[in-house]
């Protein structure tokens, strides 16, 4: 059963309360950097940064980062995984990094883009962005910035549709999605 937690105004709203909490925190645009996991994350940074240079005149620098090598379960996600980019664009020394991913799940994505990271440079800080935050952690982490937390089961799927990605914004809840997707193969 789908059920759709949030329209489009949602994501909107939520994509701004995100951006004035960064605001509130990071008040000097110059001490952080806004970094999407792709494919998703990066459309959120993208995002973040427009919000917040309206409220501040000004843009926080922004990078997308390409976590397909880092990944443990490469074989799983595709047959010919291909990086799509090399490089971040952005000196992360010394900074204080705002990653920014649509779904917090286990945690291995997070992982993988921290390892990812560590390649580019050494940040002050790391931060996590998530839109959802569903639980079921498999490692010790929390998102620093949260849009909405949703309680889900381990076999329910969570989508945040993006329209540069998905020609919609929506955020819907597949409960039991995982066996459906099972029983149809």
């Amino acid at each position: 059963m789908k059920k759709i937690i949030a329209d489009e105004a949602a994501v909107g709203r939520m994509l701004d309360r995100l951006a004035c909490e960064i605001i509130e925190r990071h008040p000097d645009m110059n001490e952080y950097r806004l970094v999407g996991i792709k494919t998703r994350g990066a459309f959120i940074a993208k995002r973040l940064q427009e919000r917040i240079a309206a409220v501040c005149g000004a843009r926080p620098q922004l990078a997308e980062l390409d976590i397909t090598l880092y990944r443990d379960d490469l074989t799983q996600v595709a047959q010919d995984p291909q990086l799509k980019s090399s490089g971040l664009g952005t000196d992360i020394d010394g900074k204080t990094i705002i990653l920014a991913d649509d779904v917090l799940y286990t945690g291995r994505t997070v992982l993988c883009a921290l390892n990812a990271l560590a390649s580019f440079g050494r940040a002050r800080k790391v931060e996590f962005l998530t839109m959802v935050d569903r639980g079921h952690h498999q490692l010790p982490l929390c998102a620093d910035f949260m849009g909405r937390f949703v309680p889900t089961g381990d076999e329910d799927i969570i989508h945040v549709h993006l329209k540069e990605r998905d020609g919609d914004d929506k955020i819907v809840h597949n409960i039991g999605g995982q066996k459906e997707a099972a029983r149809r193969f």
